[in-house]
């Protein structure tokens, strides 16, 4: 016992050493750029007083699920949620769940089984790889955005084969060659699954919906702890595929349902979404203008996530202290989360930024460059 808490402690003195040690820290008060309320929901006041207004007329939505969605915890409130998701998104079925890494672990740790093989972008998010963990499958990586590689990987393969991807990438803010990796999924066979955790609500209803792939990929996981500014997610599928997951998956299975709150809050986020075109629109102007400041990064020039790449990882805390100082909130990224060499500041950019915000943080981070 002694020895085993010896090494735990040993490997926390490295990530100290390392300066890579992660903490809970409350919650800062500054300039954002490190959530991901993308559009400003989460802090909208005119949201949350129509949901305070729900609140109101239903305090019931208050209270705790009591149990799963297969023994007490589910409701009608669910069950139309889901229903509205599913015709929104134009998908047979919606299983909504408390977060899109217990949708990402019901999907991966359920449906593929022993001879099956997981082709995974090599970016895909920890969700994934953690779910391959719980499933009897081959895992296999793919170079990240190349579908050249992926289909030299899939002739090779026997059995059924699931692939997985991100629509917009979390770390990079970069965008996957849907339609191609579509193309080439359906060519051989194999199962797509497309994570829209960053895409939703900042590129319309993802790019499943934009380039309607909806009858070429087996499952899409959209989020709303991001830009809808609510909490949960839903998998997207045809209704064999749900009636899978709710008998199979063991972490929805198992999971304590969230309160009708939860999904009181998402049904009217996608109401509000409709009625909130200007901060799109604000939040496209805001990324032209970080992009227009001329600093090199991977991602897309219409991502909300900017990575700007400081591998010099004592450069890099240095320069997130100094922005922190001047009460720019940022988040620098580290290995193992990235690949060493690619430690970057996670810029997230805001409709509700400034352009004076936005010039001042560039200005400040170009001089560490």
């Amino acid at each position: 016992m002694l020895k085993s808490f010896d090494r735990f402690q040993a490997d926390l003195n490295q990530r100290k050493t390392e300066g890579t040690l992660r903490i809970l820290k409350p919650k800062a008060t500054g300039v954002d750029f490190y959530s991901n309320d993308y559009l400003g929901f989460a802090r909208n006041t005119k949201l949350q007083n129509l949901l305070l207004q729900q609140i109101i007329a239903s305090p019931q939505l208050l209270s705790g699920s009591t149990g799963s969605r297969l023994i007490s915890g589910n409701s009608a409130d669910v069950t139309e949620t889901e229903k509205f998701i599913a015709n929104a998104h134009q998908y047979e079925s919606a299983l909504l769940c408390s977060s899109g890494y217990e949708a990402n672990l019901a999907l991966f740790s359920t449906l593929p089984e022993r001879h099956d093989s997981v082709i995974v972008d090599e970016k895909i998010h920890r969700s994934v790889h953690d779910a391959c963990k719980m499933s009897h499958a081959k895992k296999i990586k793919f170079n990240h955005n190349q579908p050249e590689h992926l289909e030299h990987i899939l002739k090779r393969q026997n059995g059924s084969c699931y692939v997985a991807i991100e629509s917009l990438y979390s770390m990079d803010g970069d965008i996957a060659p849907i339609q191609e990796i579509s193309r080439i999924t359906e060519k051989y066979g194999a199962f797509l699954i497309v994570d829209e955790a960053h895409a939703f609500g900042v590129l319309g209803y993802g790019l499943v919906d934009r380039y309607q792939l909806q009858h070429k990929t087996l499952a899409t996981v959209i989020t709303y702890g991001k830009a809808l500014g609510a909490h949960g997610a839903a998998i997207l599928c045809n209704k064999l595929i749900k009636s899978y997951l709710v008998n199979f998956a063991s972490p929805f299975i198992y999971t304590t349902s969230a309160p009708n709150l939860h999904w009181m809050a998402i049904k009217t986020g996608y109401d509000f979404l409709k009625t909130e075109a200007d901060s799109l629109l604000k939040l496209q102007d805001n990324i032209k203008i970080f992009r227009e400041q001329k600093l090199s990064a991977p991602s897309a020039e219409n991502s909300p996530i900017q990575a700007v790449l400081i591998p010099d990882c004592n450069r890099l805390k240095r320069l997130q202290q100094t922005l922190s100082d001047e009460d720019f909130l940022t988040y620098a990224v580290y290995s193992p989360t990235v690949k060493q060499g690619t430690e970057r500041l996670r810029i997230c950019i805001h409709s509700f930024n400034t352009e004076r915000e936005i010039t001042a943080l560039t200005s400040m981070i170009r001089k560490f460059r």
